[in-house]
């Protein structure tokens, strides 16, 4: 019998392959029982069983999140109106200015997962600038040590170091950073214990980052 994690990827790239074909609001109505039975339902068990490893693993209460199929059409070109992708999200609850989590996701023609937090708003910005510039040594080591076992490292946001410093910096690159993610793919035979130790190898990261300080406001 297939674990809940290997039908919940079957069962989704196949309901989300099919998705793609017309992704309309009159299919996915057709289709909406499938998708709470075999993508929703499966989906918030995973969220709820990997809340335990993870709260060990970071040492804080986690909260998770499904998001929702719906796209945002406001902005958006692509008036397509639902997503072809299935993610998740478990957030500890770090009390400092950066607050890293864990995601996992899973596409027609992807399952990945992932850490870290992708996007920096301005306080975040300010302490992750503050600690690089104090001692960038000490994330490029857990960034490294995390490349070596075989993630991917987003890129920097940046094309140019940020003021007030300079291009000769010694962690210039860190410091055109808008956001810090780590990522791994897998194929769709990925394994609960697998996705533990995944996010297990991106722990040190997630707490590294959950650990910077606030910076203090300028004078």
């Amino acid at each position: 019998m297939p674990s809940l994690l290997t039908k919940l990827i079957y069962d989704a790239q196949s309901f989300l392959a099919a998705l793609a074909e017309t992704n309309t609001r009159d299919w996915f109505a057709a289709h909406k029982d499938d998708y709470e039975e075999r993508l929703k339902a499966p989906a918030e068990q995973l969220l709820s069983e990997m809340r335990g490893p993870l709260d060990r693993m970071s040492g804080r209460k986690i909260t998770t999140k499904l998001f929702r199929p719906q796209r945002d059409l406001r902005f958006s070109k692509d008036k397509s109106p639902y997503h072809t992708h299935l993610h998740m999200l478990w957030s500890p609850d770090f009390a400092g200015p950066v607050t890293p989590a864990y995601f996992f996701g899973i596409a027609p023609g992807y399952v990945t997962l992932g850490a870290g937090q992708p996007d920096f708003d301005k306080g975040a910005m300010a302490a992750w600038r503050v600690a690089i510039d104090k001692n960038g040594a000490a994330m490029a080591r857990v960034m490294d040590a995390i490349s070596v076992e075989g993630y991917r490292i987003s890129e920097p946001g940046f094309k140019r170091v940020p003021a007030p410093y300079g291009k000769n910096h010694p962690h210039a690159t860190l410091l055109r950073r808008k956001g810090l993610s780590a990522w791994r793919d897998h194929d769709a035979g990925l394994t609960r214990d697998q996705l533990c130790h995944c996010f297990e190898a991106l722990t040190p990261m997630v707490k590294a980052l959950a650990a910077l300080p606030a910076a203090a406001p300028a004078s």
